[in-house]
């Protein structure tokens, strides 16, 4: 409990829509793979487990868990494994098996492939930006109406006295709506849906 509130004041938990808890993240590239994992219309959720029992062992996983479509895995940045000695990466390792987990193994290039990389930290800016109701409904619903559309459109068909840009880069850092972030460089041909 202490070492969560001394992270937390010095700003290293992640928190997004899709973590069930907040996740200690001191290093930048796992803190960039978190933010794009919680804008992938692919995953369903995010979520840490700090230790478990190998026996009568306890062993320290420090591991991050990524449920996807097609099973649950744990992140494995290459760049970030922490250093551990043979007895103790063996324990880690069957630690994670039995939770039934595939390791997820990516690399800094990866992670800091284009456009994805900076598309995903444009929108994630927007992450703490207040959306109202009456502006959440209206996006949404629209999508909702008339399904994916361009968000030169979507922006087109909001009546509203303010920029509705931000509001809809909170929108899907909130999991309600989807950005392609992979195509092309966000922009008015970047395609929005709702999440269904």
């Amino acid at each position: 409990m202490q070492q969560n509130s001394r992270a937390a004041a010095s700003g290293h938990l992640f928190i997004s829509a899709k973590t069930s808890t907040a996740i200690p993240s001191r290093n930048l590239l796992v803190r960039d793979a978190l933010i794009e994992a919680s804008l992938d219309p692919t995953v369903r959720s995010i979520d840490y487990v700090a230790s478990a029992r190998v026996a009568s062992a306890s062993v320290k996983l420090d591991a991050v868990i990524i449920v996807r479509d097609d099973g649950r895995y744990v992140l494995d940045v290459i760049e970030s494994r922490p250093l551990r000695d043979l007895d103790a990466e063996g324990l880690a390792q069957i630690a994670l098996r039995d939770l039934g987990l595939t390791p997820l193994t990516i690399t800094r290039a990866d992670i800091q492939r284009e456009p994805r990389f900076t598309n995903a930290k444009l929108v994630w800016s927007y992450k703490l930006c207040p959306v109202g109701i009456s502006l959440r409904m209206k996006v949404l619903g629209i999508l909702g109406d008339e399904g994916p559309m361009s968000l030169a459109r979507l922006l087109s068909s909001i009546r509203s006295d303010r920029d509705p840009t931000a509001a809809i880069m909170a929108l899907a850092c909130s999991d309600l709506i989807e950005l392609d972030l992979i195509t092309r460089p966000l922009g008015p041909a970047t395609i929005a849906r709702s999440r269904s």
